[in-house]
């Protein structure tokens, strides 16, 4: 076995800070000056709940250029082969990993991002984990204990037609620390709540099973996160959202339920896919829809602040700042070239 260090680049933040377009530019940066000794060539892996479904491209930003194509690896997940898409001459995983029909959790992701991860590492590139899904970044670098806690069919049968508020009620008298803890936006997420007492039932249950996972202990990780003012990030919002649907958001949530799927089905609980229910229903005019699209997804972008400022070991950039890349350049390259070993 190699006892060199692996390496993992972490990049992440709220929403509409630039976080793939740094790890893109990092990855020629570094590769261009072709020092053996600390160049490296990066894979960007994409940590983006919405981003793992097939077919939902403009409404998640996954932002790909027309024609660019998806190949297949060696990579499989239960049987099936992992793909990655190459931009700007990277390698990006991460992207269509499950049909929009499917349900996926954080123990999926982290499943396959351990897998490509290592695969990244095993041919001497360095594996830049990007995204704005806290819990999935979370679930690589440091674990869930409750990740390989199964899913419980019959009590999900049983809690699916309940409100939240019914739930909630049930997680305070299954688990009060837990319910202590959801944010309000838990509160009202029936499949959240859900999974809480699923996994509150399961705990119970088995009171003397370990659920722990195995954490690669020789991994080191730098962590760069991005931020801005909260009126900078709402002027890229604004601008993002009305791009999307220039692009074809209404054409492309018109494909998914052409092609079967639900209004019910986890991928159309994203930001955006949800909100337009209510246009193609009537409920709502295109104005209102869009405007409560763009509330809810710069709401978003404070709940992504809250959880990793959190993190004591993320080292912040202000992206509307001048000379902040130039600075990230300098703490990646420094910690790349210290090649620690055991």
């Amino acid at each position: 076995m190699n006892s060199e260090t692996t390496k993992l680049l972490v990049i992440c933040g709220p929403t509409a800070t630039g976080k793939t377009a740094l790890a893109l530019h990092l990855s020629k940066v570094f590769s261009s000056k072709g020092r053996p000794s600390s160049g490296w060539d990066g894979e960007v892996l994409s940590a983006d709940s919405r981003q793992v479904y097939k077919m939902m491209d403009i409404g998640t930003g996954k932002d790909l250029p027309k024609n660019v194509r998806y190949k297949m690896s060696d990579i499989r997940y239960k049987n099936k082969p992992i793909g990655y898409y190459i931009l700007s001459g990277v390698k990006i995983w991460g992207h269509d990993l499950v049909d929009p029909k499917e349900e996926f959790s954080v123990s999926h992701f982290v499943t396959i991002a351990n897998n490509i991860s290592q695969a990244i590492s095993d041919r001497g590139k360095l594996p830049i984990l990007v995204g704005g899904t806290g819990l999935y970044i979370k679930g690589v670098v440091d674990g869930i204990p409750t990740i390989n806690i199964p899913r419980n069919i019959k009590l999900r049968k049983e809690l699916e037609k309940k409100e939240a508020s019914e739930l909630y009620d049930m997680v305070i008298k299954i688990n009060p620390v837990k319910a202590e803890s959801m944010t309000n936006s838990d509160r009202k997420n029936p499949r959240r709540l859900i999974r809480a007492l699923e996994i509150g039932q399961f705990n119970n249950e088995n009171k003397h099973t370990s659920t722990s996972q195995i954490i690669d202990e020789k991994k080191e990780v730098l962590f760069i996160g991005l931020t801005a003012p909260m009126d900078y990030l709402s002027t890229k919002i604004d601008t993002r959202v009305k791009e999307r649907i220039k692009q074809g958001f209404n054409k492309e949530v018109e494909s998914l339920l052409a092609g079967g799927v639900n209004w019910k089905d986890q991928s159309m609980q994203a930001l955006g896919y949800r909100h337009w229910q209510d246009y193609l229903s009537g409920k709502k005019t295109l104005d209102e829809v869009i405007r409560q699209w763009i509330k809810d997804e710069k709401n978003y972008a404070k709940r992504q602040f809250v959880w990793f400022k959190k993190d004591k070991r993320i080292q912040w950039f202000d992206v509307s700042e001048k000379s902040w890349e130039k600075d990230v350049e300098k703490i990646v390259g420094k910690w790349y070239s210290s090649r620690k070993r055991l």
